[in-house]
């Protein structure tokens, strides 16, 4: 089922590393900070997009692009400190990149993180060498749901849309995956099953990546 595919494009947070919990966190802790009173929960649906885009849902022309980049790159920074100590792969997932590059599919990641987070997962967890396509938030237009970061990780894979399958946790990120012409396999964490029923591109739903190593 997967392993027939020719391309594999993994968001970042919540699919390949289980730390989005820490970023709700990091997030809310600094939109109370900055006089916003949203809510733990409502953090966790704000959190999507790059960075300065979530700042400008909350705080609505309240701050210029340098001090929205300047907030965004201080809490990226506490999140790295703070997460270093928990950072491990989900369950499974270094195996399903080694069956996958034994099978010779192309892999990517296509994240709203930015470069210095995605060096931080892939450099520390020594999986780099998996990937011949990375496209982070510094490098896209429109972040997701636009469809720009899985479109250009697929031409960088010398592929077509149709021939690469998303991993994602989020149901912007699926939608993402469904406006680039994708099929998309949902990693359950901090989103249940029923948030993505909208989705007619959702494949398959699992915990980890343990259960669909043996999926042909």
């Amino acid at each position: 089922m997967f392993f027939n595919a020719k391309g594999f494009l993994f968001d970042l947070n919540g699919t390949m590393v289980n730390d989005m919990p820490y970023h709700i966190e990091a997030w809310h802790k600094q939109l109370v900070a900055l006089g916003s009173t949203i809510s733990l929960e409502e953090t966790k649906y704000q959190c999507y997009g790059k960075n300065d885009e979530l700042l400008e849902r909350v705080f609505p022309g309240k701050f210029s692009m340098e001090e929205k980049i300047k907030l965004g790159n201080d809490k990226e920074a506490l999140y790295r400190v703070e997460f270093k100590p928990f950072l491990k792969l989900i369950d499974g997932l270094d195996a399903f990149l080694q069956k996958a590059a034994a099978k010779n599919i192309k892999m990517g990641i296509g994240s709203a993180a930015i470069d210095e987070n995605i060096n931080f997962v892939i450099d520390n967890m020594q999986i780099r060498h998996y990937f011949s396509a990375i496209v982070s938030a510094n490098h896209v237009q429109k972040s997701k749901p636009h469809p720009e970061t899985f479109l250009k990780g697929a031409a960088q894979l010398s592929l077509q849309p149709n021939e690469c399958i998303v991993f994602e946790d989020t149901p912007k990120g699926v939608e993402c995956a469904l406006n680039a012409g994708m099929q998309a396999v949902v990693i359950l964490g901090e989103h249940t099953a029923a948030e993505f029923t909208s989705f007619p591109n959702v494949i398959h739903f699992t915990n980890d990546y343990i259960p669909i190593l043996e999926m042909s």
